[in-house]
């Protein structure tokens, strides 16, 4: 990029940028997600961002605020739905499963899926619909595709679900789950993009006040949070933002 033609970009004078010199800017400017989605926005331009090799810690302040909220199950999803970090109602609820390494993966791969999830053909629709909202916002990578690759060799309804192409990323729903040693509760859930980590979730599961639901998680709670088989990053990334 000339010297002339950068000038021309900073006094306006220069209307169409490629996305090859919007890329070459961000990177000499460091700009973060944030502001490389509003450059791009200013030249009409869509953003794809890259998605990172590995799933990124979550920050310490939003561990200790899922910490701080004991009644409720809370746990943060990357763009793959992998799970990030948890907290200890939540470590405890999603205990009966082998790993919980991704979201997808519980749901197809493991047989607890089906059992956990009351409406399982419901819970499994939606949860790929989401995997297809969120992943789709970010530019191939060799994690996304291994992960693909594992879901479409081990799971039939996956491949079947994938290539509906249904998107959706659900906000609010309410939910139907058996744990092996609660039973059957119900719980509302709620979605918020992490603002400072794009494509990131924050989810929270909560029950009714006074219902069977909040008595289970109650138990759940007093039950403690003791680990479930390895590999489970959830404990090792809470254990890491809580240190940085």
């Amino acid at each position: 990029m000339s010297v002339d033609y950068y000038t021309r970009l900073e006094q306006g004078r220069e209307q169409s940028p490629s996305e090859q010199v919007l890329d070459a800017l961000a990177h000499a400017l460091d700009l973060d997600a944030h502001e490389r989605r509003y450059a791009y926005g200013l030249a009409q331009i869509a953003w794809v961002p890259e998605l990172a090799e590995t799933a990124q810690p979550v920050d310490s302040t939003l561990v200790r605020l899922m910490d701080g909220w004991p009644d409720a199950a809370c746990f943060v999803l990357d763009p793959l739905l992998d799970i990030v970090a948890a907290n200890q109602l939540a470590t405890a609820l999603f205990r009966p499963f082998t790993a919980t390494r991704n979201l997808v993966e519980m749901v197809f791969l493991d047989p607890e899926g089906r059992r956990f999830y009351v409406d399982w053909e419901r819970a499994s629709a939606g949860c790929v619909a989401n995997l297809r909202a969120t992943s789709g916002l970010y530019a191939g990578t060799a994690r996304r595709q291994e992960l693909l690759e594992r879901l479409t060799s081990g799971s039939t309804e996956f491949a079947d679900l994938w290539a509906a192409h249904e998107v959706e990323q659900k906000t609010h729903d309410e939910k139907a789950l058996r744990h092996p040693d609660v039973g059957e509760l119900t719980i509302t859930f709620d979605a918020f993009e992490v603002a400072a980590m794009p494509g990131y979730q924050l989810v929270v599961y909560r029950a009714e006040p006074a219902s069977a639901g909040e008595r289970a998680f109650r138990t759940l709670a007093r039950q403690g949070s003791a680990p479930v088989t390895e590999p489970v990053p959830v404990a090792e990334s809470v254990r890491v933002a809580r240190t940085t």
